[in-house]
C-alpha cells in the first residue's frame, strides 16, 4: 500500500523563479512541483503539491489533512516567522512533520531567524536550495516506513 503525504507551500512560492533567484533559485513552482510528484511516485508516495498565500486555507489543508495523509512537508514560507495558527494546526497533526525552507533562515535577516513552527514539527530542512524538497519527500519515506 502506498503512503500518502502533503506538501503544503506558504505564500509567495508560487512566484519561484521570478522572485529573489539569489535567495529561492531559478526553478519554477510548476517545474518543482513535477519535479517532487515524480520522485515520490517513484518511491511508491502518493504526494499532493498544495500552495496558498492565506493563512487560514493552510490551516484548513492541515486539519483535512489528518484523515486522508500519513505525513506532512511544510515550507511556510513567511507564515513560518508569525503564524501561531498554523502551529497549533501541525502540532494537531500528530504524524509525521517536516518543515522545509529553501533558503537557511538562520543566515537572514533576524525577523526570519526565529520559526514558530519548529517546536512542534518531526524534522527540518533549510538552505538546501530547492533540492531540499527532494531531501524532505526521502526523509519522509524514512519516516514512514520505520513508523515514525
Amino acid at each position: 500500500m502506498k503512503n500518502n503525504i502533503i506538501l503544503i507551500n506558504g505564500p509567495n512560492l508560487n512566484l519561484l523563479g521570478e522572485r529573489e533567484q539569489s535567495q529561492y533559485g531559478t526553478v519554477n513552482y510548476e517545474d518543482l512541483k513535477t519535479k517532487c510528484v515524480k520522485h515520490s511516485n517513484d518511491l511508491g508516495i502518493n504526494t499532493d503539491f498544495m500552495q496558498s498565500n492565506l493563512e487560514g486555507e493552510i490551516v484548513t489543508m492541515i486539519q483535512e489533512a489528518r484523515k486522508k495523509y500519513d505525513g506532512l512537508i511544510i515550507n511556510a514560507a513567511g507564515f513560518t516567522h508569525t503564524s501561531v495558527a498554523i502551529r497549533d494546526a501541525l502540532s494537531i497533526f500528530k504524524k509525521p512533520v517536516i518543515e522545509l525552507h529553501i533558503s537557511n533562515i538562520y543566515k537572514r535577516e533576524e525577523f526570519r531567524q526565529k520559526s514558530l513552527i519548529s517546536g512542534v514539527v518531526t524534522g527540518l530542512i533549510c538552505g538546501l536550495g530547492t533540492n531540499g524538497y527532494i531531501l524532505a519527500i526521502n526523509a519522509m519515506q524514512e519516516l514512514l516506513k520505520n513508523g515514525n
